[in-house]
């Protein structure tokens, strides 16, 4: 460029920034019926559990159900792999439309499920199968949607862009609580546990008629519609393949590390709180619920703050000082959350923990996607996160309750710590994705920007 002046970036058009809050709001609405369908079955789980698994012992039916819950992640890795693959060879789009689709379907049968009574163990078959359904939807979802949101950005603002990932995925889980806290002062705690249960699931099904059709005007990302256009030209049938992201291994075995103590954490301060309260500390079902919904409220209101510091300070401040803070302070949180008497004292922790697990949560979308070139983004940050989830999101639950079965619920608050410290190390030792171009175009602007401006790695995938 012969001026600076003509070497600055273009502030984008009406049409451009049209474009992107309409894949803001596209992405993230379909992302929350996604994750309310997920996470609803948590929130409900205290009041169907005995409903599918019969006995007297309420932890147990609790871990059978906690256990259908973390069979669904066992599926994760297979959906992420086929609809990472879909997405990265078809389209995101294409990706989020089916993913919702499956969502949609596995929530109906969860919603018409016998009941033990009526039909043996045939009701929890059902289940399990809806579960497994859930379980291949999600694992292509979040791939899809982290990838959709960071593409769709603007590449200084990526890290407030694919924050509102779990924005909706929060809203998601509250718009669960929020139903779940209307049933509890409208029906009875027997008619919740005989069929009121089933309301949120057949919500969840109406729900995602709705995103298909949303989902259906959204439009492809330039990154993707880039390396298309040179598919088309130069084909090598590697797209989105395992072949492909072998090439990236080492970013994939980051993404795994990355991801162990964000969704440890995650889980226990979200999914697994609720159920804390009330086996643990004592707390009534209608307070413990409140608790999690003011929480959750806050949490989801801090994310794009944290994404907009991060694309300012850089990604690996925030994820250095979750890691830290979940390593030392989940012991005395959650010892305290333990006899916590009050729902300001229970709050108060609960807030302090989810602040803690924002520098992850805020920011993890934007960090897979950066660390992968674009023919294999979505496969990329689906394949090895999803199998992170399956062994330790998925059943951290499931670990909480056994140790608490065992006499030693202790030792779950050291687990944590412990996935959290290994995480902290990864974070330490990796590069900060902030500067990444996700596409040739981006390259090419930063390389044209004046002296001084932030630099940015050529895509990985330039020469394919």
């Amino acid at each position: 460029m012969s001026s600076s002046a003509a070497a600055l970036p273009e502030p984008p058009s009406a049409d451009e920034a049209k474009k992107r809050r309409l894949a803001l709001i596209g992405g993230s609405l379909g992302n929350l019926v996604e994750w309310y369908d997920w996470f609803v079955y948590a929130s409900f789980a205290i009041y169907f559990a005995d409903s599918f698994f019969p006995g007297d012992n309420p932890t147990t039916q609790l871990m059978n159900t906690a256990g259908i819950f973390a069979v669904g992640f066992l599926m994760r890795p297979v959906g992420g792999w086929i609809l990472g693959r879909a997405a990265d060879r078809h389209g995101r789009k294409s990706a989020l439309t089916l993913t919702v689709t499956m969502m949609s379907v596995a929530a109906l049968l969860i919603a018409v499920a016998p009941t033990y009574g009526q039909a043996g163990y045939f009701g929890a078959l059902v289940l399990l199968l809806a579960r497994l359904l859930q379980g291949m939807s999600i694992g292509g979802e979040y791939a899809a949607s982290a990838t959709y949101l960071t593409e769709a950005s603007a590449p200084g603002r990526r890290g407030l862009g694919s924050s509102f990932q779990y924005v909706s995925m929060t809203c998601g889980q509250l718009l669960g609580l929020g139903i779940l806290i209307t049933l509890q002062h409208t029906l009875s705690t027997a008619q919740l546990t005989d069929w009121g249960w089933r309301v949120p699931f057949l919500l969840g099904a109406v729900f995602a008629v709705v995103v298909f059709w949303l989902r259906r005007r959204l439009q492809e990302t330039d990154a993707f519609k880039e390396q298309s256009a040179d598919a088309d030209a130069h084909d090598d049938g590697t797209r989105g393949t395992l072949r492909a992201l072998w090439e990236h291994r080492r970013q994939a075995g980051l993404v795994m590390a990355l991801t162990l103590g964000g969704t440890v954490a995650y889980y226990t301060y979200t999914t697994y709180l609720t159920k804390y309260l009330v086996g643990s500390a004592g707390m009534a079902k209608t307070t413990a619920t409140l608790v999690s919904f003011t929480a959750l409220t806050l949490f989801a209101v801090l994310q794009p703050f944290a994404g907009m510091l991060s694309d300012r300070i850089g990604r690996r401040p925030l994820l250095i000082t979750f890691a830290v803070g979940c390593t030392v302070g989940t012991y005395p949180i959650m010892t305290a959350l333990g006899s916590a008497s009050s729902y300001w004292s229970a709050l108060g922790l609960s807030l302090l923990a989810l602040v803690i697990v924002t520098g992850y949560t805020s920011i993890n979308a934007a960090v897979k996607a950066e660390l992968f070139p674009t023919r294999v983004r979505a496969l990329g940050v689906a394949l090895p996160y999803a199998i992170a989830n399956a062994l330790f999101g998925g059943t951290a639950e499931y670990v909480a309750l056994w140790f608490k079965n065992s006499g030693r619920e202790t030792m779950f608050f050291w687990y944590v710590s412990g996935c959290a410290l290994i995480s902290l190390v990864t974070y330490v030792l990796m590069p900060d994705t902030r500067n990444a171009a996700l596409s040739r175009a981006e390259a090419g602007a930063d390389a044209d920007s004046p002296a001084g401006g932030r630099p940015a790695p050529a895509p990985a995938d330039a020469a394919h």
